[in-house]
């Protein structure tokens, strides 16, 4: 994998680590490919018990690579559709994951790297994780890559929209009093105590834990998730129509605040 490093530091524990630390671990095309394509492969490991998720260098993920995103505005509705839909199945591939997955959470989670945390059943922080749903900074909506609906699963309707609406960062001490974060921990033995969650769930019945994960999700489920993708999409393919995206893009490239029109 040219994006993600996988170790194995203990028996039925894997620990994927985003990999491209020079650029925050930001997400490509290539990396949704390889998030995907892992997810679906673990998944078929019967020895694996737990994934960790976590990132290389000071950031946990900060999103789609905007370097990557220019060409996003010139994408035909169905293009942009079809690139929706890539970054989404590597979530969902991620989420519907047998095994829990625990993101240990060491920078900043922004945009899509928000939405990854928020794939994980478990989510623990070093005192340096920091959060934003970067969406409406640069013209798009925070109804990305299931965000919408799992974010107000997790700190209630109220919370969310704040937070999506004003797109401000979340330091980890508000994470874990919202219940965005199950713990903060130091950073320096953040896989350490990830390891040792880790590790308590092996201990249990394999088949237990993973029909109690089944089971968690699906009385989650009131409104269906596949369908908050779907709905996700076609405002995120609608929203690359307007002038604020590419007004956004190049105010990033000159270093500028960026000027809305909402058009």
């Amino acid at each position: 994998m040219q994006t993600i490093r996988l170790e194995r530091p203990a028996k039925g524990i894997a620990v994927a680590t985003l990999d491209r630390p020079e650029r925050m671990n930001s997400m490509t095309n290539t990396m949704f490919r390889e998030l995907e394509s892992l997810a679906r492969t673990l998944d078929r490991e019967n020895d694996l018990r737990v994934l960790i998720l976590t990132g290389a260098g000071k950031a946990f993920c900060g999103g789609y690579d905007l370097d990557d995103a220019e060409d996003l505005p010139s994408l035909s509705p169905m293009g942009m559709l079809d690139q929706q839909e890539l970054a989404a199945r590597a979530l969902s591939a991620l989420r519907g994951m047998r095994i829990p997955v625990i993101a240990a959470i060491n920078g900043a989670a922004a945009g899509g790297g928000l939405s990854l945390t928020l794939a994980a059943d478990i989510r623990i922080g070093s005192t340096a994780a920091r959060f934003n749903a970067a969406f409406v900074r640069i013209g798009l909506s925070a109804g990305d890559l299931g965000a919408s609906w799992l974010l107000t699963r997790l700190i209630g309707p109220a919370r969310a929209a704040e937070f999506a609406y004003t797109g401000r960062f979340m330091e980890a001490v508000e994470a874990e009093a919202v219940g965005l974060l199950n713990s903060v921990v130091p950073a320096e033995s953040l896989l350490d105590e990830a390891i040792a969650m880790a590790k308590q769930i092996c201990a249990n019945s394999p088949g237990g834990v993973q029909l109690s994960k089944r089971a968690l999700q699906a009385n989650m489920e009131v409104a269906s998730y596949a369908a908050a993708l779907e709905l996700e999409n076609r405002g995120q393919a609608l929203l690359t129509r307007g002038e604020d995206l590419p007004e956004a893009l190049a105010a990033f490239k000159e270093k500028r605040r960026p000027e809305f029109t909402g058009r």
